[in-house]
């Protein structure tokens, strides 16, 4: 099952930090959902471990992750892969750019996801509400975050 998500959310601090941020493992740690583990492997890779539920279906997803077309500080590609057991696997990317606008950073991304498995089984609707409300809180965390 594949899916789009696009979405901006206006951070009140300059592209500079927001870059920053956005690279900082500790960070991206904190502002992800259910993020057990974000270690750094190499420059541009990470591996992890997140929890997650959806519907019915709860999962300990483990894989990796990858930072590619950086472009500071502007944006890059982040993709990953995980592994959720008998809940099946979820891989994706999302293009995250950032852009100076009314005083601070306008942050835009597009997502792209391809689940299988049990979670696949569970209905678009409810994945594309899950994947949604998940995005929603990492850009939550991820103002707070940067806003101090």
């Amino acid at each position: 099952m594949a899916m789009t998500m696009n979405g901006e959310v206006q951070l009140a601090a300059s592209r500079e930090a927001v870059w920053e941020k956005l690279n900082d493992p500790a960070v991206l740690k904190a502002c992800i959902p259910g993020c057990e583990e974000l270690e750094k492997t190499d420059d541009s890779g990470f591996r992890a471990t997140a929890k997650m539920k959806v519907g019915p279906v709860s999962a300990r997803f483990r894989g990796k992750v990858t930072l590619s077309d950086l472009d500071p500080p502007n944006g890059y590609k982040i993709s990953g892969e995980g592994e959720g057991g008998v809940a099946g696997f979820a891989k994706g990317g999302a293009t995250v750019k950032l852009a100076e606008k009314d005083g601070g950073t306008l942050l835009s991304y597009a997502v792209e996801a391809q689940i299988g498995g049990k979670l696949a089984q569970l209905g678009q609707r409810l994945i594309n509400g899950a994947a949604k409300k998940l995005a929603d809180e990492f850009f939550a965390n991820f103002a707070k975050a940067v806003q101090g």
